[in-house]
């Protein structure tokens, strides 16, 4: 994973141990960890994809 600044998807989906293809539906869907497109790439802020785990957890 990246270790400076946002998270690509596959860095996501090493750390959710999904594949980035259920990571590709779920944005479809509106569910999942919050991304921003820069430029044609999703990026992830690493600590809304941990706050999003932890809300799953609590829920």
């Amino acid at each position: 994973m990246a270790n400076d600044g946002l998270w690509t998807i596959r860095d996501v989906s090493a750390y959710l141990r999904v594949p980035t293809e259920t990571l590709y539906r779920w944005r479809k869907v509106k569910y999942g960890p919050p991304a921003a497109r820069v430029g044609r790439h999703l990026r992830y802020e690493p600590e809304a994809v941990r706050s999003w785990v932890r809300e799953q957890a609590a829920a």
